[in-house]
């Protein structure tokens, strides 16, 4: 009985942290929706694809710069075998390395590959300067450990007012695109500044730095790196090609269909936050059942709430793009009805996260996204010159399904991929009208 209560005390407490997330989230996109059509209409095709150029290099490097920590932190703050505070001041500490040095390597690339378009290496570099401000996202993963979701949902939605102010007053003054670069930067500036506050508010350990912990911390993580980069390459890699091999209005065309397919997935990502420390409390518990019960359930809604998206935006999505942002994005329909479908396979991805750091089985994601990543990468050279952004679209597509596939070809993964498979089959998540009816009479 009391475990039964504590259960249910969990599952209410998961719930109510999933609903400050989603809740942060849906006001967000609100705000976002009104100032993304003025500032999109304002740029045009041309300049939004070369902030979204900018933003791929942020985008790959991102992953290098977070060390894989993130996927691991959620799981050391519970396990607790150092404490908060050194795993958060450590964390801090080999980020800011990370990020500084990702800012040099993006200045010299960009330079290089850019080297007779300087407004392109400006707004490249504008782009960047928010990978030093986004190492404060570490305080995120501590409030999420806790189930305090309502805590960074309050500061990111600040921290969003505050920019969506800064870009209408660049509207209001019509300034030039290396303005609205910069803007990608405050956001993180923003948030960085809130969660120090309610860190300390929160009465957060002090910060310390160990190079025990961080032997400790990048031991687990970095399987992850490589992971992150691999991911980052086929998630970004389309938008240098369709830059290279077409134009900036083309990445305009592709970055508003790919702004459009997920501009929803704040929902998944809130989802999976909330649900990921329960996956783990199950696990450290011993409760195998109630672990892969867990998983099923997060791969379920996932899939499925993916499917009823896509399936309206396939229907839908023209009239969406018309509307929103105007007649000069509507060649941005067609890779929409590919990308939005990428959107469930790319998700599962996510979410097998929690299931692989608890198995710590992190050493073989390497083997599927390197796969990938070449798959990607060939996909496209395949395909842009044939269909432009809508080749991009596809070979997206492909690459995020292979991802799913491919775990059931490594045997440790099996087992992962089996509760996948159940959860799209729904077997065992459903309720049994027969043992209801047994129970009843019993």
């Amino acid at each position: 009985m009391i475990t039964k209560l504590k259960q249910s005390f969990f599952k209410n407490r998961t719930v109510k942290n999933a609903g400050w997330l989603i809740g942060e989230k849906i006001a967000q996109a609100l705000i976002n929706l009104i100032v993304s059509i003025l500032t999109t209409r304002f740029l045009g095709p041309a300049n939004y694809g070369l902030i979204n150029y900018g933003i791929a290099y942020t985008a790959f490097f991102m992953s290098l710069c977070t060390l894989g920590i993130n996927s691991i932190l959620v799981k050391e703050f519970t396990d607790k075998k150092y404490d908060e505070g050194t795993i958060l001041g450590t964390t801090v500490f080999l980020r800011m390395v990370s990020s500084a040095l990702s800012i040099g390597i993006i200045f010299c690339v960009v330079s290089f590959i850019d080297a007779d378009e300087p407004t392109t290496i400006l707004v490249t570099l504008l782009c960047s300067l928010g990978l030093f401000f986004n190492v404060f996202e570490a305080f995120n993963y501590w409030f999420q450990s806790r189930l305090q979701s309502k805590v960074t949902a309050i500061a990111s939605f600040i921290a969003y007012v505050i920019t969506a102010g800064y870009k209408i007053v660049l509207l209001i003054l019509k300034k030039d695109v290396q303005w609205f670069a910069f803007a990608t930067s405050v956001d993180y500036i923003c948030i960085a500044v809130v969660l120090l506050i309610c860190y300390q508010k929160y009465n957060g350990s002090k910060l310390k730095f160990s190079p025990t912990c961080a032997k400790h911390l990048l031991g687990k993580s970095y399987h992850f790196i490589l992971t992150g980069m691999m991911v980052a390459i086929y998630g970004y890699v389309d938008k240098f090609m369709l830059k290279h091999m077409i134009s900036e209005t083309e990445t305009g065309y592709y970055s508003t269909a790919v702004t459009v397919a997920t501009m929803w997935c704040f929902v998944l990502s809130a989802i999976i936050s909330s649900v990921y420390p329960s996956i783990t409390a199950s696990y450290k518990a011993g409760n195998t059942a109630l672990f892969e019960k867990r998983n099923k359930q997060l791969y379920a809604i996932v899939f499925y709430l993916s499917l009823f998206v896509s399936s309206v935006f396939t229907i839908f999505g023209k009239y969406a793009i018309l509307i929103i942002y105007g007649r000069s994005y509507l060649p941005a329909a067609s890779p929409l009805r590919i990308a939005t479908w990428y959107v469930a396979f790319s998700y599962l991805g996510v979410a097998r996260d929690a299931w692989v750091v608890c198995e710590n089985k992190q050493k073989y994601l390497k083997y599927i996204y390197l796969s990938s990543c070449a798959a990607n990468v060939v996909l496209n050279s395949i395909f842009i010159p044939i269909w432009g952004a809508s080749g991009a679209a596809f070979a997206s597509l492909i690459t995020q399904m292979l991802t799913i596939f491919a775990a059931a070809c490594i045997k440790p993964l099996r087992p992962n991929a089996k509760l996948m498979l159940d959860a799209i089959l729904l077997k065992d998540l459903l309720p049994k009208k027969e043992k209801q009816s047994e129970q009843i009479h019993k």
